[in-house]
């Protein structure tokens, strides 16, 4: 047998930032059939879990059906969870930073390892950014295309339909025993990831917590509908929606303030945000990245007071945790990311949110542009067209997308290495 081709070498010069779309070209072309293979299967499980919770949600015993579909939709999360992981995975054999690894005689580690570390990060990350309304969605539209018949006949004899209601009409009781099921595990599998047993157990852990909230989405809602109607009948809330009405009459500069606040905050957030949070999983794939707070003020004035804290009184630590719980589950892992990439320059940041928002832009005036091309004047012709180039696009934008992320992590890596300094804080 011939001998292996040799692996692209570790890069001798400091890489430069804006060398960051040629080498994620590179990464993409180089992994371009393993990109594509994971992508499609990915999109075959997903379709597939569509399908059947639009099929398990009718016929009897419908309490136990819909706790079925709530599982569907955890596994729908999952698989999208083990394809990403997968395709940045696969990505792994063509940095210039695994390449020196391997050199200091640094053995690559297996798939599953590398997912059961993602995977408990991965369900935090995408729970606290709401990815997963998207699956949701897709979810209820499945459903209301394949029954898109029973809808018709219902409302033509004016009889309620239960197509699209496969993921709220779950009874609140039967959701807050599950929730209170699914809670239990995932405290179990928190404390196995915590002492570092066994395998997979990082993966329970994302399925547990997906499932919990999940599970508990028709209680919570039910809770926080009696909430609310409670807590609007209050005179102090009455009261000060009042003086908030007041004050944005009165104060006419700060109306303008928040609508500019409104318009601009979602931008920041797909441009910044979102490609900060999987820049976040791509390290960790990589595997050199930690979520602490004290990786991400290590040399500050604010280490002391985060050690403080963590000798602090246990109510107090809980207290804290507490009321900062949302905020660090959302912000900490993307400012973390965000220091080590600021490691090799402001530059690479906004040349990788540059190019992530070029992909997507892109992408949307491509598919224009082939539709126009295409100029079909059946507007049904598109139920069997638009499947395809859906397919086509998401192909694209993904496959670049994850490589931009490799791409981006290589470089700081890259640099950080050949500067004496390490890219990894575990």
């Amino acid at each position: 047998m011939a001998p292996p081709l040799p692996g692209p070498t570790p890069a001798q010069r400091l890489p430069s930032p804006y060398s960051l779309p040629l080498h994620a070209l590179r990464l993409a072309g180089k992994c371009a059939l393993p990109l594509i293979l994971w992508f499609a299967a990915g999109e075959l499980v997903r379709f597939v879990l569509l399908y059947g919770a639009t099929e398990v949600a009718y016929g009897d015993f419908r309490q136990v059906r819909l706790v079925a579909v709530m599982t569907l939709l955890t596994l729908i999360v999952l698989a999208a969870m083990t394809v990403i992981t997968g395709m940045l995975y696969t990505l792994r054999s063509a940095l210039w930073e695994i390449r020196a690894r391997a050199g200091e005689g640094v053995e690559d580690e297996r798939f599953f390892r590398a997912l059961d570390r993602v995977a408990p990060t991965f369900a935090v990350l995408y729970l606290a950014w709401g990815f997963q309304t998207e699956d949701a969605r897709d979810v209820y539209q499945m459903d209301m295309f394949h029954h898109a018949s029973d809808v018709l006949e219902s409302s033509w004899f004016g009889e309620e339909s239960q197509v699209g209601r496969g993921l709220v009409d779950l009874d609140w009781r039967v959701s807050l025993g599950a929730m209170a099921v699914m809670f239990g595990l995932k405290m179990l599998f928190a404390k196995f990831v915590e002492k570092g047993k066994g395998r997979f157990y990082g993966f329970g852990a994302a399925f547990s917590e997906f499932a919990f909230v999940f599970y508990g989405l028709n209680a919570t809602v039910a809770v926080a509908d009696a909430r609310s109607e409670w807590m609007e009948q209050r005179s102090v809330i009455v009261g000060s929606e009042d003086v908030w009405t007041e004050v944005q009459k009165d104060v006419p500069v700060w109306k303008t303030i928040t609508e500019a606040v409104g318009d601009l905050w979602p931008l920041f957030i797909d441009a910044v945000a979102v490609p900060l949070a999987w820049l976040t999983v791509a390290m960790l794939v990589f595997g050199a990245y930690s979520d602490e707070t004290r990786a991400l003020v290590k040399g500050t004035r604010l280490e002391k007071g985060v050690e403080r804290l963590e000798s602090s009184h246990d109510l107090t630590q809980k207290s804290f945790n507490q009321v900062t719980g949302g905020f660090r589950d959302r912000w900490l892992p993307l400012a973390n990311s965000l220091r080590m990439i600021f490691k090799s320059g402001a530059p690479l940041f906004g040349m990788m949110c540059l190019c992530y928002v070029t992909i997507a832009v892109a992408a949307q005036y491509a598919d224009r542009a082939v539709r126009t091309l295409i100029g079909t004047r059946q507007e049904w012709t598109w139920t069997y067209l638009g499947p395809p180039m859906s397919f086509v696009r998401e192909l694209i934008v993904t496959v670049l997308t994850m490589a931009l992320l490799a791409a981006t992590y290589d470089i700081a890596a890259t640099r950080a290495r050949l500067k004496g300094e390490s890219l990894n804080d575990v």
